[in-house]
Protein backbone atom coordinates (compact mmCIF):
# COMPACT_ATOMS: atom_id res chain seq x y z
CA UNK A 1 0.00 0.00 0.00
CA UNK A 2 2.88 2.54 0.96
CA UNK A 3 4.96 1.76 -2.62
CA UNK A 4 1.35 2.42 -4.55
CA UNK A 5 1.03 5.74 -2.38
CA UNK A 6 4.54 6.38 -2.54
CA UNK A 7 3.93 5.98 -6.87
CA UNK A 8 0.89 7.90 -7.08
CA UNK A 9 3.25 10.66 -5.25
CA UNK A 10 5.95 11.05 -7.69
CA UNK A 11 3.13 11.03 -10.67
CA UNK A 12 0.89 13.53 -9.51
CA UNK A 13 1.73 16.84 -7.65
CA UNK A 14 1.45 16.36 -3.65
CA UNK A 15 -1.60 18.34 -1.93
CA UNK A 16 -1.05 20.92 0.41
CA UNK A 17 -2.03 18.19 3.58
CA UNK A 18 -2.32 14.55 3.44
CA UNK A 19 -4.24 12.79 5.90
CA UNK A 20 -1.85 10.01 6.04
CA UNK A 21 0.87 11.91 6.69
CA UNK A 22 0.04 13.36 10.22
CA UNK A 23 3.50 14.87 10.81
CA UNK A 24 3.15 16.94 7.55
CA UNK A 25 6.83 16.25 6.84
CA UNK A 26 6.30 15.47 3.02
CA UNK A 27 4.04 19.24 2.64
CA UNK A 28 7.03 20.99 5.01
CA UNK A 29 9.38 19.80 2.41
CA UNK A 30 7.31 21.19 -0.16
CA UNK A 31 6.57 24.16 1.11
CA UNK A 32 10.55 24.54 1.60
CA UNK A 33 10.80 23.84 -1.90
CA UNK A 34 8.61 26.93 -2.43
CA UNK A 35 10.21 29.23 -0.44
CA UNK A 36 13.52 28.45 -1.87
CA UNK A 37 11.46 29.06 -5.48
CA UNK A 38 10.16 32.30 -4.63
CA UNK A 39 13.01 33.49 -2.67
CA UNK A 40 15.37 32.83 -6.15
CA UNK A 41 12.99 34.80 -8.06
CA UNK A 42 12.76 37.32 -6.10
CA UNK A 43 16.31 37.51 -5.81
CA UNK A 44 16.86 37.13 -9.59
CA UNK A 45 13.78 39.97 -10.48
CA UNK A 46 15.90 42.76 -8.06
CA UNK A 47 19.18 41.79 -9.75
CA UNK A 48 18.21 42.27 -12.73
CA UNK A 49 16.27 45.52 -12.22
CA UNK A 50 19.26 47.10 -10.74
CA UNK A 51 21.80 45.88 -13.26
CA UNK A 52 19.41 47.25 -16.38
CA UNK A 53 19.52 50.81 -14.47
CA UNK A 54 22.91 50.72 -13.51
CA UNK A 55 23.99 50.00 -17.23
CA UNK A 56 21.34 52.85 -18.22
CA UNK A 57 22.66 55.42 -15.84
CA UNK A 58 26.10 54.65 -17.35
CA UNK A 59 24.95 54.98 -21.01
CA UNK A 60 23.37 58.61 -19.91
CA UNK A 61 26.53 59.62 -18.16
CA UNK A 62 27.85 58.82 -22.21
CA UNK A 63 25.91 60.48 -23.83
CA UNK A 64 27.95 63.21 -24.99
CA UNK A 65 30.89 61.25 -25.53
CA UNK A 66 32.05 61.08 -29.37
CA UNK A 67 33.59 57.49 -28.91
CA UNK A 68 29.80 54.91 -29.49
CA UNK A 69 31.59 52.04 -27.01
CA UNK A 70 32.83 54.17 -24.15
CA UNK A 71 30.75 52.19 -22.37
CA UNK A 72 32.79 49.16 -22.38
CA UNK A 73 35.47 51.15 -20.65
CA UNK A 74 33.30 52.01 -17.97
CA UNK A 75 33.52 49.07 -14.93
CA UNK A 76 29.85 50.34 -13.88
CA UNK A 77 28.88 48.91 -17.05
CA UNK A 78 30.59 45.45 -16.84
CA UNK A 79 29.02 45.31 -13.40
CA UNK A 80 25.20 45.82 -14.76
CA UNK A 81 26.14 43.15 -17.11
CA UNK A 82 27.72 40.78 -13.96
CA UNK A 83 24.64 41.28 -12.06
CA UNK A 84 22.18 40.82 -14.89
CA UNK A 85 23.63 37.45 -16.04
CA UNK A 86 23.47 36.74 -11.85
CA UNK A 87 20.00 37.87 -11.36
CA UNK A 88 18.86 35.97 -15.01
CA UNK A 89 20.82 32.71 -13.32
CA UNK A 90 18.29 32.85 -10.47
CA UNK A 91 15.08 33.86 -11.92
CA UNK A 92 16.08 30.50 -14.30
CA UNK A 93 16.53 28.27 -11.28
CA UNK A 94 13.40 29.52 -9.56
CA UNK A 95 11.47 27.56 -11.72
CA UNK A 96 13.11 24.07 -10.81
CA UNK A 97 12.09 24.68 -7.17
CA UNK A 98 8.74 26.12 -6.88
CA UNK A 99 5.16 25.84 -9.50
CA UNK A 100 5.20 27.64 -12.71
CA UNK A 101 1.86 29.53 -10.99
CA UNK A 102 4.36 31.13 -7.99
CA UNK A 103 7.33 32.44 -10.03
CA UNK A 104 5.75 33.86 -12.64
CA UNK A 105 3.59 36.66 -11.05
CA UNK A 106 6.64 37.51 -8.81
CA UNK A 107 8.02 39.37 -11.71
CA UNK A 108 6.28 42.21 -10.08
CA UNK A 109 8.71 42.67 -7.88
CA UNK A 110 10.99 44.23 -10.84
CA UNK A 111 8.43 46.98 -11.03
CA UNK A 112 8.87 47.72 -7.59
CA UNK A 113 12.12 47.84 -7.56
CA UNK A 114 12.21 49.87 -10.91
CA UNK A 115 9.74 52.48 -8.95
CA UNK A 116 12.15 52.78 -5.77
CA UNK A 117 15.31 53.28 -8.08
CA UNK A 118 13.62 55.84 -10.46
CA UNK A 119 13.24 58.00 -7.21
CA UNK A 120 16.69 57.28 -6.20
CA UNK A 121 17.77 58.83 -9.45
CA UNK A 122 15.35 61.62 -9.08
CA UNK A 123 17.74 65.30 -9.81
CA UNK A 124 15.13 67.90 -8.79
CA UNK A 125 14.82 69.23 -5.47
CA UNK A 126 11.00 68.48 -4.35
CA UNK A 127 9.38 70.16 -1.09
CA UNK A 128 8.03 67.11 0.64
CA UNK A 129 4.86 67.78 -0.01
CA UNK A 130 4.86 67.86 -3.68
CA UNK A 131 7.13 64.47 -3.49
CA UNK A 132 4.38 63.27 -1.81
CA UNK A 133 1.72 64.55 -3.76
CA UNK A 134 3.56 63.58 -7.03
CA UNK A 135 4.56 60.24 -6.01
CA UNK A 136 1.31 59.22 -3.57
CA UNK A 137 0.10 56.79 -6.50
CA UNK A 138 3.73 55.30 -6.61
CA UNK A 139 4.00 54.14 -2.67
CA UNK A 140 0.12 52.77 -3.02
CA UNK A 141 1.20 50.94 -5.59
CA UNK A 142 4.38 49.14 -4.64
CA UNK A 143 2.73 48.71 -0.79
CA UNK A 144 -0.55 47.11 -2.97
CA UNK A 145 2.40 45.12 -4.88
CA UNK A 146 4.29 43.74 -2.13
CA UNK A 147 0.69 42.75 -0.24
CA UNK A 148 -0.60 40.81 -3.71
CA UNK A 149 3.31 39.21 -3.62
CA UNK A 150 3.17 38.19 0.31
CA UNK A 151 -0.37 36.61 -0.37
CA UNK A 152 1.03 34.49 -3.95
CA UNK A 153 3.99 33.31 -1.67
CA UNK A 154 1.74 32.16 1.36
CA UNK A 155 -1.16 30.51 -0.85
CA UNK A 156 0.56 29.94 -3.61
CA UNK A 157 0.01 25.89 -5.26
CA UNK A 158 1.84 23.53 -3.33
CA UNK A 159 2.44 20.88 -6.12
CA UNK A 160 5.89 19.54 -6.71
CA UNK A 161 6.62 17.15 -9.44
CA UNK A 162 9.93 15.58 -10.52
CA UNK A 163 10.96 16.93 -14.20
CA UNK A 164 11.49 13.40 -15.09
CA UNK A 165 12.12 12.77 -18.86
CA UNK A 166 8.68 10.84 -18.36
CA UNK A 167 6.64 13.09 -16.60
CA UNK A 168 7.10 15.89 -19.00
CA UNK A 169 6.42 13.44 -22.08
CA UNK A 170 3.25 12.27 -20.18
CA UNK A 171 2.02 15.86 -19.77
CA UNK A 172 2.80 16.64 -22.96
CA UNK A 173 1.00 14.11 -24.54
CA UNK A 174 -1.98 14.70 -22.29
CA UNK A 175 -5.66 15.80 -23.55
CA UNK A 176 -5.92 18.84 -21.05
CA UNK A 177 -2.61 20.55 -22.51
CA UNK A 178 -3.16 19.45 -26.32
CA UNK A 179 -6.89 20.68 -26.21
CA UNK A 180 -5.05 24.20 -24.49
CA UNK A 181 -2.22 23.97 -27.00
CA UNK A 182 -5.10 23.88 -30.09
CA UNK A 183 -6.93 27.12 -28.20
CA UNK A 184 -3.64 28.67 -28.28
CA UNK A 185 -2.32 28.14 -32.23
CA UNK A 186 -5.68 29.20 -33.38
CA UNK A 187 -5.61 32.08 -31.43
CA UNK A 188 -2.28 33.01 -32.21
CA UNK A 189 -3.05 32.54 -36.09
CA UNK A 190 -6.00 34.85 -35.55
CA UNK A 191 -4.14 37.78 -33.89
CA UNK A 192 -1.07 37.19 -36.29
CA UNK A 193 -3.67 37.56 -39.25
CA UNK A 194 -5.19 40.71 -37.68
CA UNK A 195 -1.71 42.17 -37.00
CA UNK A 196 0.16 41.34 -39.98
CA UNK A 197 -3.01 41.71 -42.68
CA UNK A 198 -5.37 44.03 -41.27
CA UNK A 199 -2.84 46.18 -39.22
CA UNK A 200 -4.27 45.90 -36.28
CA UNK A 201 -1.94 47.49 -34.02
CA UNK A 202 -3.78 47.87 -31.06
CA UNK A 203 -1.62 47.46 -27.87
CA UNK A 204 -3.40 44.64 -26.81
CA UNK A 205 -3.40 42.26 -29.79
CA UNK A 206 0.39 42.94 -29.91
CA UNK A 207 1.07 41.56 -26.09
CA UNK A 208 -1.72 38.98 -26.68
CA UNK A 209 1.24 37.34 -28.98
CA UNK A 210 4.01 38.04 -26.49
CA UNK A 211 1.86 36.55 -23.59
CA UNK A 212 1.11 33.46 -25.73
CA UNK A 213 4.43 33.08 -26.81
CA UNK A 214 5.93 33.75 -22.89
CA UNK A 215 3.34 30.73 -21.75
CA UNK A 216 5.32 28.70 -23.81
CA UNK A 217 8.67 29.77 -22.76
CA UNK A 218 8.06 29.63 -18.85
CA UNK A 219 6.70 25.90 -19.40
CA UNK A 220 9.65 25.40 -21.33
CA UNK A 221 11.99 27.14 -19.04
CA UNK A 222 10.66 24.69 -15.96
CA UNK A 223 11.26 21.53 -18.04
CA UNK A 224 14.62 22.68 -18.67
CA UNK A 225 15.64 23.92 -15.84
CA UNK A 226 14.11 21.17 -13.61
CA UNK A 227 15.74 18.42 -15.83
CA UNK A 228 18.79 20.19 -15.23
CA UNK A 229 18.74 20.36 -11.90
CA UNK A 230 18.21 16.95 -11.30
CA UNK A 231 20.89 15.64 -13.71
CA UNK A 232 23.42 17.97 -11.57
CA UNK A 233 21.72 15.71 -8.57
CA UNK A 234 22.90 12.29 -10.01
CA UNK A 235 19.43 10.99 -11.66
CA UNK A 236 20.54 12.06 -15.99
CA UNK A 237 18.08 13.49 -17.79
CA UNK A 238 20.14 14.76 -20.72
CA UNK A 239 19.49 11.53 -22.72
CA UNK A 240 15.91 12.00 -23.23
CA UNK A 241 15.00 13.57 -26.49
CA UNK A 242 12.27 15.79 -24.66
CA UNK A 243 15.07 17.51 -23.12
CA UNK A 244 16.24 18.85 -26.33
CA UNK A 245 12.35 19.48 -27.82
CA UNK A 246 11.99 21.47 -24.90
CA UNK A 247 15.20 23.48 -24.85
CA UNK A 248 14.67 24.69 -29.10
CA UNK A 249 10.99 25.78 -28.20
CA UNK A 250 12.22 27.45 -24.87
CA UNK A 251 15.02 29.53 -27.62
CA UNK A 252 12.55 30.26 -29.97
CA UNK A 253 9.72 31.48 -28.62
CA UNK A 254 11.63 33.87 -26.19
CA UNK A 255 13.26 35.32 -29.86
CA UNK A 256 10.14 35.75 -31.37
CA UNK A 257 8.76 37.37 -28.04
CA UNK A 258 11.33 39.57 -27.99
CA UNK A 259 11.10 40.65 -31.10
CA UNK A 260 7.21 41.21 -30.98
CA UNK A 261 8.03 43.25 -27.54
CA UNK A 262 10.88 45.19 -29.86
CA UNK A 263 7.44 46.18 -32.17
CA UNK A 264 5.36 47.08 -29.54
CA UNK A 265 8.30 49.47 -27.62
CA UNK A 266 8.37 51.73 -30.51
CA UNK A 267 4.98 52.66 -30.61
CA UNK A 268 3.91 52.61 -27.20
CA UNK A 269 4.84 53.94 -24.27
CA UNK A 270 7.15 51.43 -22.07
CA UNK A 271 5.11 52.25 -19.15
CA UNK A 272 1.97 50.83 -20.95
CA UNK A 273 3.85 47.92 -22.11
CA UNK A 274 4.80 47.12 -18.53
CA UNK A 275 1.41 47.22 -16.85
CA UNK A 276 -0.97 45.27 -20.06
CA UNK A 277 2.01 43.08 -20.80
CA UNK A 278 2.35 42.30 -16.68
CA UNK A 279 -0.97 41.38 -16.46
CA UNK A 280 -1.84 39.50 -19.80
CA UNK A 281 1.33 37.67 -19.46
CA UNK A 282 1.14 36.52 -15.88
CA UNK A 283 -2.39 35.43 -16.42
CA UNK A 284 -1.81 32.89 -19.56
CA UNK A 285 1.22 31.52 -17.83
CA UNK A 286 -0.76 30.75 -14.76
CA UNK A 287 -3.08 29.30 -17.28
CA UNK A 288 -0.66 27.01 -19.04
CA UNK A 289 1.15 26.18 -15.93
CA UNK A 290 -2.55 24.95 -14.58
CA UNK A 291 -3.00 23.20 -17.33
CA UNK A 292 0.26 21.32 -18.24
CA UNK A 293 1.89 20.75 -15.04
CA UNK A 294 -1.52 20.53 -12.86
CA UNK A 295 -0.51 23.05 -10.61
CA UNK A 296 -3.62 23.61 -8.66
CA UNK A 297 -4.59 19.83 -8.22
CA UNK A 298 -5.18 19.17 -4.72
CA UNK A 299 -5.80 22.65 -3.50
CA UNK A 300 -8.55 23.89 -1.64
CA UNK A 301 -11.05 26.12 -3.12
CA UNK A 302 -10.01 28.76 -0.16
CA UNK A 303 -6.42 28.42 -0.85
CA UNK A 304 -7.01 28.83 -5.16
CA UNK A 305 -9.14 32.04 -3.93
CA UNK A 306 -6.35 33.56 -2.02
CA UNK A 307 -4.05 33.06 -4.97
CA UNK A 308 -6.37 35.24 -7.27
CA UNK A 309 -6.94 37.53 -4.70
CA UNK A 310 -3.02 38.28 -4.36
CA UNK A 311 -2.73 38.66 -8.21
CA UNK A 312 -5.20 41.18 -8.79
CA UNK A 313 -3.97 43.07 -6.23
CA UNK A 314 0.10 42.83 -7.34
CA UNK A 315 -1.98 43.28 -10.94
CA UNK A 316 -2.97 46.86 -9.49
CA UNK A 317 -0.06 47.66 -7.38
CA UNK A 318 1.61 47.29 -10.77
CA UNK A 319 -1.21 49.36 -12.94
CA UNK A 320 -0.58 52.32 -10.21
CA UNK A 321 3.35 51.75 -10.14
CA UNK A 322 3.38 52.34 -13.96
CA UNK A 323 0.65 54.89 -14.17
CA UNK A 324 2.92 57.24 -12.25
CA UNK A 325 5.43 57.73 -14.87
CA UNK A 326 5.80 60.53 -16.63
CA UNK A 327 5.01 59.83 -20.96
CA UNK A 328 7.72 60.03 -23.23
CA UNK A 329 7.41 62.90 -25.61
CA UNK A 330 9.56 62.30 -28.67
CA UNK A 331 11.91 65.15 -30.21
CA UNK A 332 11.61 65.73 -33.56
CA UNK A 333 13.66 68.38 -34.75
CA UNK A 334 12.40 70.98 -36.99
CA UNK A 335 15.20 71.17 -38.93
CA UNK A 336 16.45 67.71 -40.64
CA UNK A 337 19.71 66.72 -39.30
CA UNK A 338 20.50 65.10 -42.35
CA UNK A 339 20.43 67.78 -44.59
CA UNK A 340 22.88 69.49 -42.65
CA UNK A 341 26.36 68.84 -43.55
CA UNK A 342 29.18 67.46 -41.16
CA UNK A 343 26.33 66.58 -38.73
CA UNK A 344 25.64 63.11 -37.37
CA UNK A 345 22.05 61.94 -37.48
CA UNK A 346 20.91 62.13 -33.59
CA UNK A 347 19.58 58.21 -34.59
CA UNK A 348 22.64 56.93 -35.59
CA UNK A 349 23.80 54.40 -33.23
CA UNK A 350 27.23 56.77 -32.23
CA UNK A 351 24.57 59.16 -30.30
CA UNK A 352 22.28 56.41 -29.08
CA UNK A 353 21.63 56.87 -25.01
CA UNK A 354 21.34 53.46 -24.84
CA UNK A 355 21.27 50.28 -26.99
CA UNK A 356 17.83 48.82 -27.43
CA UNK A 357 16.61 47.39 -24.12
CA UNK A 358 13.29 47.36 -24.99
CA UNK A 359 13.11 43.35 -26.00
CA UNK A 360 13.64 43.23 -22.50
CA UNK A 361 11.88 40.35 -20.60
CA UNK A 362 11.88 42.88 -17.06
CA UNK A 363 10.61 45.75 -16.19
CA UNK A 364 13.35 46.98 -14.17
CA UNK A 365 14.80 49.18 -17.27
CA UNK A 366 14.14 52.84 -16.83
CA UNK A 367 13.61 53.27 -20.36
CA UNK A 368 11.54 55.93 -20.61
CA UNK A 369 13.85 58.68 -18.77
CA UNK A 370 11.62 59.80 -16.89
CA UNK A 371 13.81 61.08 -14.02
CA UNK A 372 16.41 62.55 -16.22
CA UNK A 373 14.87 65.09 -18.33
CA UNK A 374 17.34 67.70 -16.90
CA UNK A 375 20.39 65.58 -18.13
CA UNK A 376 19.57 65.00 -21.84
CA UNK A 377 16.05 67.85 -22.03
CA UNK A 378 16.27 68.60 -25.74
CA UNK A 379 16.80 72.42 -26.80
CA UNK A 380 13.74 73.91 -28.18
CA UNK A 381 13.55 76.90 -30.56
CA UNK A 382 11.77 80.38 -30.62
CA UNK A 383 8.18 80.37 -31.92
CA UNK A 384 9.50 83.03 -34.64
CA UNK A 385 12.69 80.68 -35.62
CA UNK A 386 10.67 77.43 -35.73
CA UNK A 387 7.79 80.06 -38.68
CA UNK A 388 10.86 80.95 -40.48
CA UNK A 389 12.25 77.37 -40.21
CA UNK A 390 9.11 76.03 -41.99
Amino acid sequence: MDRARGAALQLRPLPPTSSADPGGSEASFSYKENLIGALLAIFGHLVVSIALNLQKYCHIRLAGSKDPRAYFKTKTWWLGLFLMLLGELGVFASYAFAPLSLIVPLSAVSVIASAIIGIIFIKEKWKPKDFLRRYVLSFVGCGLAIVGTYLLVTFAPNSHEKMTGENITRHLVSWPFLLYMLVEIILFCLLLYFYKEKNANNIVVILLLVALLGSMTVVTVKAVAGMLVLSIQGNLQLDYPIFYVMFVCMVATAVYQAAFLSQASQMYDSSLIASVGYILSTTIAITAGAVFYLDFIGEDALHICMFALGCLIAFLGVFLITRNRKKAIPFEPYISMDAMPGMQNMHDKGMTVQPDLKASFSYGALENNDNISEICAPATLPRRLRLQSR
